[in-house]
Order: structure tokens, then sequence, then C-alpha cells
């Protein structure tokens, strides 16, 4: 193994109280452990959870304090643990990594990763870019894939298809041959046809109304809720008999009678689950190798804010995402 900086520039959260922000530190880098690389971090893409749990909103996933934030990653691998054999030094890769309960995140010039959770990155797509994708990706792939095995000529209905998981949800749909269709505000119906999805204005038109209108009222095949809320209660009277409903936003309290008396199957993605328990983790390796082979293929290209940040601005990265952010924020840890 190469000789390593043994310390790092990264941003510390020293408590859970409002108002709290990031300490800058020097602090120490170990070597990786087996299993582990370790990676020169790039950019570091900011996720709702990265707010969540800075404000300790986040209970499941919350680490112990002081820690390190940051959830999504791209960089260089510098070093490899023992066992790995999958990387080599100088790999670009990408992955959601860290943050989240013992693993440090990515707001720190390095991070040692689990590399069952790596990808190479895609050769067409910048570190920013890349760091915009994998907390999005997967869950997108998840529950489109993993859970409803979507295929070809399936009516799919995005639920928030300009958001962060809703605009790769869509492409992915559109990439696997799905009739794909995706509600939004009305800004942002451009940016819907844009991505190949029939764009639906919600506020002009009800699940009533585009259910007749799309489906003759037998209801979607798929429906990838990522709003959750009344949305989810909404998706549940419009999916189609046998159908399958997912939701990346079930938090909440919700009468399943509709989508019940449709015989519909409903299926919770809770893309954390691989980092906080150990389980699953290769999967998410293998998931984003075929995401990165749809992104060099021309299918997927994530949607960044035009706002750049960096370490020093993070907490202003963090308040642009809670304020409703237009396209994925990233921050750049190595300009």
């Amino acid at each position: 193994m190469t000789a390593l900086k043994r310390q790092m520039r990264a941003l510390v959260l020293d408590s859970y109280e409002e108002g709290t922000a990031f300490r800058d530190a020097l602090i120490k880098l170990p070597s990786p452990s087996a299993g582990q690389v370790q990676v020169k971090i790039f950019a570091s893409g900011v996720n709702p959870i990265d707010y969540k749990i800075r404000q300790g909103i986040a209970p499941y996933a919350m680490p112990e304090l002081p820690a390190v934030l940051g959830t999504d990653l791209a960089g260089e691998i510098v070093a490899i643990g023992d066992g790995v054999t999958d990387f080599a030094v100088g790999d670009a890769v990408y992955g959601l990594t860290g943050g989240v309960r013992g693993l440090q995140g990515t707001l720190a010039e390095y991070a040692n990763v689990d590399a069952e959770l790596l990808a190479l990155k895609p050769k067409n797509l910048s570190m920013r870019e890349s760091a915009a994708l994998p907390l999005v990706a997967l869950t997108a792939w998840e529950g489109l894939v993993d859970k409803a095995n979507v295929k070809a000529g399936q009516k799919v209905l995005i639920q928030g298809g300009a958001g962060g998981v809703g605009h790769v949800a869509v492409q992915i749909a559109k990439a696997l041959g799905a009739d794909v269709y995706a509600t939004a505000s009305t800004g942002k119906q451009q940016l819907l046809k844009a991505l190949g999805a029939t764009p639906i204005d919600y506020h002009t038109a009800s699940p009533a109304d585009y259910v007749d209108a799309y489906t003759q009222g037998k209801g979607f095949d798929i429906i990838y809720d990522t709003v959750g809320g009344s949305v989810l209660d909404a998706s549940l009277g419009i999916i189609a008999h046998y159908g399958h409903i997912l939701s990346c936003a079930a938090f909440g309290s919700h009468n399943l009678a509709p989508s019940s008396l449709r015989s519909a199957t409903l299926s919770a993605i809770f893309v954390l689950h691989p980092q906080l328990s150990g389980e699953g983790r290769k999967h998410h390796g293998d998931i984003l190798r075929q995401i990165t082979a749809l992104v060099e293929a021309g299918q997927i290209k994530p949607l960044l804010d035009p706002l750049r940040f960096s370490l020093d601005t993070a907490m202003d990265a963090h308040n642009a995402v809670e304020l409703g952010s237009m396209g994925k924020v990233v921050i750049d840890v190595i300009a």
C-alpha cells in the first residue's frame, strides 16, 4: 500500500441542537480496513436525509456525535484494504457510502468505505454529476426494478417526477420501455417532457382526471410515490387491479382499503437499510453498475442545481435542499 495522508479536513457536527453549524476540523485519517477502499472525495451529493440528520429529526439514521455527515460521494480510490479485488488505486468511483450511524460521511477530503457500496463512475459524467446520482438512483431502481419488475409497455406513474428520486425514476422506467407519466407543478412540465414522460400538472388535474385521461379509468400498472401524505393516499385509489404501488415516503398513517380492494401490492423503499444493517451492500454496488451502463448509453442524466457549493458553504447547500432546490445539490469537496 502506498503511503497515506494521516490527517484530513472534514466538517464535524457536534450537536443536534437547532441552529448548530458544522465545525471545520482536521481529523485523523486511518488506513482502510479489510473490505474497504480509501476514496479521495471530489464531490458530495446532498439529499434531504442529510439536513434531517443534522437537525436531529431522523432518529433511525443519526450517528453518535461528533460525526461527519454526508451520504453520497464521487471520487478516486487512493488505497485498497485487504480482500478487495474489484477495484484498483486510481479508479474513479461513486456510491451511497456514509453519514449514518457509525459510517463516516462524505463532507471530508477522504473516506474509508465498504467497497461493496461502490461502482466505477460513468465515464461521461463529471465528479459533480456522479455524486448527484447514488441515493436517488438506488431508491428509484429498488422500487421500479427490484420490487415492481417494470416491463416494456406498462403504464407507470411517477408522483413527483421532477424531484431527486422522481427525475431518475422517470428515466429508468423510460429506459426499460415503460409508458411513463409524471406529476409536477406547472413550471416543471417542460422538464418532464424532456425526460420522456407525459407531464401531469397536479394543480390543474385531479387524480380522477388523469386516471381517466391516460388509463381509461383502469388505473396505472405501477405508481411510484416520492411525495407521501395525501399523494400516497390518492395513489392507492388509482392503481390498476393487481398493480404495484411503491413509496419512498410512506412515513404517515394511511388507509390501505382502496388499494386492497384492487388487489394491489404496496412496497416501501428504504434505501439506507444496507448501510444501517450491513445487509445487501453488494446489491447496491451491483445496481450502480447497471446505472453506470444506462448513463453511458445516454439513457440517464442527473439534473443538477446550478448553484455551486464548497465545504466552506456546506450549510448553505443544506439550506438550499431544505428550501427546495431546482435539481440535485452537490458540494465540491475538491475543486
